[in-house]
């Protein structure tokens, strides 16, 4: 892939988590922006989200800063191009990862899994302590996400027998030009168990749009695996306070 290839897919996959970002903070009561380079939320936003994720390379970083809480700790940024340095502003690098893509009407994996989409607040509270693995995190996901017409929770259960778990899944987040795959998990066989399914419901639900997400280690590797391919860097930024 060409870097002139490449960069609108980068744009589009920073845009796309970004609108993730915004509405799981609005099922947290918590209301963020759209600027021209980065949205931004001026107070703190839920446990493993960004304050701020730029959209566009180059970000002014003194205006993106001014835009969220730094006082006080935890304050974090998405660098969705991995080209800020923060560092002279109190910041430091939290992890680096790589947008990955995967393209419209890529074959599929088979699947011994059973896929829906979540659609009240049991469910939906069964996939996030599946999720969670008893960390005691399951309250992230809030019954506000399912009024959300471009959030898509994806759940996995066996097909035979009696067996009603939720055995992996992942949140799809559907904008203009890409689909989104973030929080993905696999309760028995992790992303290797978990990918074939989704990629099965993602196919079903939007069949002529790419695939977007980013991981690092060996996620990155389980989804190259399971035909994305990489775009290019990003980095996660925190502050001390």
């Amino acid at each position: 892939m060409t870097t002139a290839q490449r960069l609108p897919l980068l744009r589009a996959a920073a845009r796309n988590n970004a609108e993730w970002c915004a509405a799981i903070c609005r099922a947290h009561g918590v209301t963020g922006g759209f600027g021209a380079d980065a949205w931004a939320a001026p107070a703190r936003t839920p446990l493993y989200y960004p304050d701020a994720v730029t959209l566009e390379p180059h970000a002014d970083s003194d205006a993106l800063t001014a835009r969220i809480d730094t006082a006080s700790p935890g304050a974090s940024v998405k660098d969705s191009f991995a080209d800020l340095e923060l560092g002279a502003a109190g910041f430091h690098v939290l992890f680096e990862a790589q947008w990955i893509h995967r393209p419209a009407g890529a074959p599929t994996p088979p699947s011994d899994l059973a896929w829906d989409v979540v659609g009240d607040p049991d469910t939906l509270r069964a996939w996030a302590l599946a999720w969670d693995d008893g960390a005691g995190e399951a309250d992230l996901f809030r019954p506000g996400l399912l009024a959300d017409p471009e959030t898509f929770v994806i759940l996995a259960r066996p097909t035979r027998g009696s067996d009603n778990r939720v055995v992996s899944g992942a949140v799809a987040t559907r904008s203009e030009h890409v689909v989104g795959v973030s929080n993905l998990f696999g309760r028995e066989d992790g992303p290797d168990g978990a990918w074939p399914t989704v990629l099965h419901a993602l196919t079903h639900l939007f069949p002529t749009v790419p695939v977007v997400g980013y991981e690092q280690g060996d996620d990155l590797t389980a989804a190259l695996r399971h035909g994305f391919e990489p775009l290019g860097p990003l980095r996660v930024w925190t502050h001390g306070g």
